[in-house]
């Protein structure tokens, strides 16, 4: 039977293994939400680095949009932030776009992982698209929170939790503390995600910067049931519709 473990952060990824695994990355507010958005509303693909002046080069190289942010503000210079709404307000057109992305905590996260048999982008948007394929895999899961400057976040690992509950009966998620933990706290906030994420440090970090609004929509459960992102090659592509094997 098949696993779900919980990385509560990237630093402590050195202690797993992804080889052979599925890797869900997680940065729910905001990173892997927006990702989920970008590919739902049209973007092509979406290259996803660690650094800016990475960010700003393909830009240039690929003649795509460029999205980045740091410490939950949009950074200078680049065409979006790192909200979702940037690909939903239709002020610039992202519908057959690509887009290269650089945040403080997701992107790197994604960069982390690329050791995985596979490797994709969760969020509570696209649960069900995660949930689908890691059945598919039939693999051990590893969800890798993206946390916050590498400390463990709330929501994240609320995320990773739900995930769990709803791979629970058939995959082993009773095997990992960190997995039992994740489970405990989805159990505790399911009933009002909204009322209990209001606790999380960066959701008022995140208010503090007038982003009510984002959170909000990131924590819409199942919005975007049939987009997953994917890595492949260099880029996170979208798998719709029927989950593939890979």
């Amino acid at each position: 039977m098949p696993s779900v473990d919980i990385c509560f952060s990237p630093e402590l990824l050195p202690l797993y293994d992804l080889r052979g695994r599925v890797a869900v990355v997680v940065d729910i507010l905001r990173a892997t939400s927006s990702i989920v958005t970008a590919l739902a509303s049209g973007v092509t693909h979406v290259f996803p680095v660690a650094e800016l002046a990475e960010c700003q080069a393909l830009g240039e190289q690929h003649g795509c949009l460029t999205a980045a942010e740091r410490d939950g503000r949009a950074a200078e210079g680049f065409d979006l932030g790192n909200s979702p709404f940037g690909y939903l307000d239709g002020v610039l057109p992202v519908r057959g776009r690509a887009v290269a992305i650089s945040t403080t905590n997701g992107t790197q996260a994604l960069r982390r992982s690329l050791a995985a048999d596979a490797v994709v982008v969760g969020a509570f948007l696209n649960l069900q698209a995660v949930e689908e394929f890691a059945r598919a895999q039939h693999k051990d899961v590893v969800v890798v929170c993206a946390g916050w400057k590498g400390k463990f976040c709330l929501e994240d690992t609320v995320f990773g939790g739900a995930l769990a509950e709803r791979l629970c009966d058939t995959f082993d998620v009773s095997s990992s503390d960190s997995t039992i933990a994740a489970l405990h706290l989805w159990q505790q906030a399911k009933a009002d995600l909204h009322g209990y994420l209001l606790q999380s440090a960066h959701v008022r970090r995140l208010n503090s910067l007038e982003a009510n609004k984002d959170f909000e929509f990131c924590l819409r459960v199942d919005e975007y049931p049939a987009v997953l992102p994917i890595w492949k090659e260099d880029r996170l592509v979208a798998l719709q519709a029927e989950v593939a094997r890979v």
